[in-house]
């Protein structure tokens, strides 16, 4: 029979494992393949810092820190990696949250997957053509679509109409 100190060494090991590779999704996704690619070297040239760790990192920025919260001319909303265009700024909105919002992107400009991370379930955002990582999608958002695209502002390029 066990003793109580081997008893507590396995439900420490057992806590610290399911902390650290619990916050995984149990199966791996197949990998997905996008039309415009770079190596990474290529990658850390075209993008700043903070912008490559979140396209290519799947980092996020601070809340309240882009100039894009504030941006509300007509436009698009293109993605910083490879330039497709992924949201009309007749969709974004005000969340309050410290990101660019909107309610709905563009026909096939994004693609989502489940986000296992941190230890819950989110539904992360991604440009189509490039694989970059937008940010997440949450069903909290306004009418018609009751969806929230939170974005990182860094992901995005504004382009005036």
């Amino acid at each position: 029979m066990p003793d109580r100190r081997t008893f507590l060494t396995l439900t420490t090991t057992g806590a610290a494992a399911a902390a650290l590779f619990g916050c995984r999704g149990a199966t791996a996704a197949p990998p997905e393949h996008f039309e415009f690619k770079l190596t990474d070297a290529q990658w850390k040239a075209k993008l700043s810092p903070q912008a490559y760790q979140v396209l290519r990192h799947e980092s996020t920025e601070t809340p309240f820190t882009s100039p894009l919260n504030k941006e509300h001319r007509s436009g698009t909303f293109a993605c910083a990696g490879c330039g497709l265009p992924n949201f009309s700024s007749r969709t974004k909105f005000d969340s309050g949250t410290g990101w660019p919002s909107f309610w709905a992107p563009l026909a096939n400009a994004v693609r989502t997957r489940e986000d296992g991370s941190l230890g819950m379930s989110r539904v992360e955002v991604h440009c189509r053509r490039c694989g970059g990582h937008l940010g997440h999608v949450f069903d909290d958002g306004p009418k018609p679509t009751g969806k929230r695209y939170c974005m990182n502002g860094v992901s995005l390029a504004f382009k005036p109409a």
